[in-house]
């Protein structure tokens, strides 16, 4: 992979193991030269991924909306930043720049950008590994609700092994680099995409 997009938070969590390994990812990203598309922010977890990468040589390019912008929350030693007009295309670039995606803990906003990937890569519109840091057993509740969807017949198995997850950075590493995905569902067509 040459390019992963990170979601994240805008703050830190209460406890500094989020903040800390947000920085390690920017940092392991930066050392294996795989650049980093992110929010754009200089606040929290977006901000201490921003600065692992940045203080160990790495690229990291931000795309935020103009609104945000504005109120002064975007990063301002990024290698890049890209100003988009609304949250809509932000994750459309953030799609078209990353060959995957790290998730991390963050909010509605995460949750969003990341169940948005999860749902385009359902319905066979990209083949990128998405990947849960689940730091701190954060989303293991999500993983009880998702594996929940297939026992109640709302998500299929092989759609739901889609999601990878670990708390580990170098194995999350390993197992969305070994990816492969599923075929794309017998409703899509190239007519259809």
């Amino acid at each position: 992979m040459e390019s992963i997009v990170v979601f994240c938070g805008s703050g830190e969590g209460y406890n500094e193991l989020y903040r800390e390994t947000a920085y390690q990812l920017g940092k392991t990203l930066a050392e294996q030269n795989i650049r980093v598309i992110y929010g754009g922010a200089k606040v929290g977890l977006m901000g201490a991924l921003a600065d692992g990468v940045l203080q160990h040589g790495g690229k990291i390019i931000g795309v935020i909306p103009y609104f945000l912008k504005t109120k002064e929350v975007a990063h301002e030693g990024l290698t890049e930043l890209i100003t988009v007009e609304t949250m809509h295309d932000r994750k459309l670039k953030m799609s078209e720049l990353s060959d995957g995606v790290i998730t991390m803990p963050g909010g509605w906003g995460t949750m969003e950008e990341m169940f948005e990937m999860l749902t385009w890569g359902q319905l066979g519109l990209h083949t990128k590994p998405i990947g849960l840091l689940n730091v701190n057993g954060y989303y293991d509740a999500l993983k009880a609700l998702s594996d929940n969807m297939v026992q109640e017949g709302f998500l299929n198995e092989c759609v739901n092994a889609t999601l990878l997850m670990s708390d580990s950075i170098e194995e999350l590493m390993e197992q969305m680099t070994a990816y492969v995905a599923p075929p794309a569902p017998k409703w899509i067509t190239e007519q259809t995409t």
